[in-house]
């Protein structure tokens, strides 16, 4: 996988901020917090996640994606592609 500098550093808050508010879930379920609100919580947490899968995904269409592609080489042009697909088909939850 290749990001820039820029690219990575914005994953690297992105998953940083994501780590705090596992914690703070974790701290929430030592107090004894309303269940609503820590559900809420994990929400919150799969969505910044999914942001993060999102720029991911992005970045290796963009890049390696666009490689094999412009290599020419039928055999990883047809990996990347199934291996897309098989991401994208999963299900989400």
């Amino acid at each position: 996988m290749h990001h820039d500098g820029d690219q990575k550093a914005k994953l690297q808050k992105r998953l940083a901020r994501v780590e705090g508010q596992v914690r703070g879930i974790q701290r929430m379920i030592d107090e004894d917090r309303y269940c609503i609100d820590v559900v809420t919580q994990i929400s919150a947490v799969r969505a910044a996640l999914l942001k993060v899968e999102q720029e991911v995904l992005k970045q290796h269409v963009a890049h390696c994606v666009e490689h094999a592609i412009a290599t020419g080489d039928l055999e990883d042009q047809r990996r990347k592609v199934a291996e897309l697909l098989e991401i994208l088909s999963r299900p989400q939850r």
